[in-house]
């Protein structure tokens, strides 16, 4: 299968790829978790062309993203019924913009990334049920600042499923801190995006190549139907 960011490799980097023996499976084990990033207004916007919804959401990646949150309410069912547990996660800030260092390297308006505003929530499509847990965050990753590793420790995890956005931002930061861990990695593609078209697929390279394996909605739903029936 042709993968997503092929049209970008020139006849050298393929060669460096096929030499160098990148990309080889880790696989999955037998306890993973469904991670749910920053599936929120903010970063999702409306569900259109993404230029067409800039103005009220500069942050949003719009259809691309909502594209990849109905492939996420599939993956997500899925994890429920084979008794995988599901922690989402948002990107806000507390009370203040001082802390945060991500308004540095953009001249939006930032009151909309202040915890309380409704543009920070997660969207309805995802609205976290009362097994769900939400996990706050400040930075890239997941893990940073939070007691994500603890809850993994306490559950026995040894597999993250990872989806939502942006590949290049918070997911990546993520993968990269989860891998450090030694878990076991899974970025399911089609339910991933990004604001930058090169970003996503350059970002899917990388983690496909050092990280983690990236697989699509299909592959994840057959595991985790097959990890209900066990």
């Amino acid at each position: 299968m042709v993968k997503i960011w092929e049209d970008l490799l020139t006849d050298v980097d393929k060669k460096v790829i096929e030499e160098g023996r990148y990309g080889k499976e880790r696989g999955l084990g037998r306890k993973p978790l469904l991670l749910i990033i920053d599936v929120q207004h903010n970063y999702t916007g409306d569900n259109l062309p993404i230029q067409k919804q800039l103005k009220k959401w500069p942050s949003g990646v719009g259809a691309s993203a909502w594209a990849a949150i109905g492939k996420i309410q599939e993956v997500r069912t899925a994890a429920k019924e084979a008794g995988t547990p599901i922690i989402q996660s948002r990107n806000v800030q507390k009370k203040a913009m001082l802390f945060d260092s991500f308004s540095a390297k953009t001249s939006r308006d930032q009151s909309k990334y202040l915890d309380g505003r409704e543009e920070t929530e997660i969207v309805d499509a995802l609205r976290p049920t009362k097994d769900e847990l939400v996990i706050d965050k400040a930075y890239a990753s997941v893990f940073y600042g939070t007691p994500l590793q603890s809850y993994l420790v306490k559950l026995r995890i040894d597999t993250l499923i990872i989806v939502g956005g942006s590949t290049s931002g918070c997911v990546r930061a993520t993968v990269v801190d989860a891998v450090t861990r030694n878990y076991n990695v899974a970025v399911v593609e089609d339910c991933v995006y990004d604001r930058i078209s090169v970003s996503h697929k350059i970002s899917l390279l990388d983690m496909w190549m050092k990280y983690a394996d990236v697989l699509d909605s299909q592959n994840i739903l057959e595991y985790l139907v097959n990890l209900g029936k066990e």
